[in-house]
């Protein structure tokens, strides 16, 4: 996992709701002599960690094909030309737009691209929500200033040894030495951010699916009872950490605690 040469200015092209940015720091030093491996994350969000810690290689996987979309964008080289204003009136004409894309099966080009990345920037808390439907439903953020990105061109060369997938996790096709990252949904209750939902079942077989695998494991997750419970069953050393609690819709910013679940380190 030899990290890239690249700015050290670099940061995450999108707002994320549960960003693990501040996790950096502790998932580093459980990389130190894993360098060359590729890293795999099944469920890739904001790619905070990602670019946090610049592998050479990479499987980056989300089960929202939205994100991922954007994300091959940025891979292929992208640039933004659609007007991007901050204004209540012209974000919702171009959620309504954005859907329509969606239901007429435009959601992988380019414009809806553009306009995933202009929702993202200017919705609600940077959350990413669909309704039943598959209907992107977050609504206008209140921000004093917003400063929109239209040239991609920095990320292109970052993302040419990456390869962006949108499949459910049990379908990544990994390698016995891959270093898999894994951070999924909380198992808190949560609005959707997938028309299908991440329920306890999937908990379960995420848990399942990562023991199997031979090479480095790490899972992160709030570290709710039944999560230690789970990956303390299937021989996972478990980390507790304070996190800070990023986003919440009450206003409650104190500490919240996370777990790291490890195996095969």
């Amino acid at each position: 996992m030899k990290e890239k040469e690249t700015s050290p200015q670099l940061r995450p092209p999108l707002k994320w709701a549960g960003g693990k940015r501040w996790l950096v720091k502790h998932l580093r030093p459980l990389l130190i002599g894993h360098e060359q491996r590729r890293l795999v994350e099944p469920f890739c969000g904001g790619l905070a960690v990602t670019i946090g810690l610049l592998p050479r290689n990479a499987l980056l996987n989300d089960i929202n094909p939205h994100l991922i979309n954007f994300y091959s964008c940025l891979k292929g080289g992208f640039t933004i030309t659609l007007p991007m204003k901050y204004e209540k009136r012209f974000y919702y004409e171009c959620r309504k737009r954005f859907n329509r894309l969606i239901q007429s099966g435009k959601q992988q080009s380019a414009e809806a691209a553009a306009l995933f990345y202009y929702l993202n920037r200017t919705g609600f808390n940077g959350l990413c929500r669909f309704n039943g439907s598959g209907g992107f439903n977050v609504p206008f953020g209140l921000y004093n200033k917003i400063q929109y990105v239209k040239d991609f061109g920095t990320y292109q060369k970052v993302f040419s040894n990456w390869d962006v997938t949108a499949i459910d996790f049990e379908s990544l096709k990994l390698k016995a030495d891959d270093f898999v990252y894994a951070d999924p949904p909380y198992d808190v209750p949560f609005t959707q951010y997938s028309k299908d939902g991440f329920h306890w079942e999937d908990q379960v077989r995420l848990a399942q699916w990562l023991a199997k695998h031979p090479g480095p494991v790490i899972l992160s997750n709030q570290a709710t009872p039944k999560i230690l419970e789970l990956y303390r069953s299937f021989g996972f050393e478990l980390k507790l950490l304070t996190a800070p609690r990023m986003i919440s819709c009450n206003g409650d910013r104190t500490p919240a605690e996370e777990v790291l679940a490890i195996r095969n380190l």
